[in-house]
């Protein structure tokens, strides 16, 4: 069964897409994280640059209906080895500063 909740729809898969566009981000990521790192309470003027190259990147991934579809497939896999085996499958996370 593919039927999905209101809540699979609006906060589990969207939560999958947020963290793969993080690791396929990642490189972006580490760049704003290293400026704010570097430039403490001026990275807002500072470190504009990094920040909207890691918005294009992250919301390029959120309005992908081709990436929202491959998400949604990801999440009705766990959910079904979930349902078979009672045991809820840990996301794996690549990146380590996110």
């Amino acid at each position: 069964n593919s039927k999905l909740r209101h809540v699979e729809k609006d906060v589990l898969i969207p939560q999958i897409m947020r963290d793969r566009a993080k690791e396929l981000c990642s490189e972006k990521v580490q760049a704003f994280t290293k400026c704010c790192q570097e430039t403490g309470l001026l990275m807002v003027v500072k470190c504009r640059q990094e920040n909207s190259a890691l918005k294009d990147c992250l919301v390029g991934y959120y309005s992908d209906p081709s990436f929202y579809e491959e998400c949604k497939t990801e999440y009705l896999k766990q959910r079904e080895e979930y349902r078979a085996t009672g045991i809820k499958k840990r996301r794996q996370k690549f990146t380590s500063n996110v």
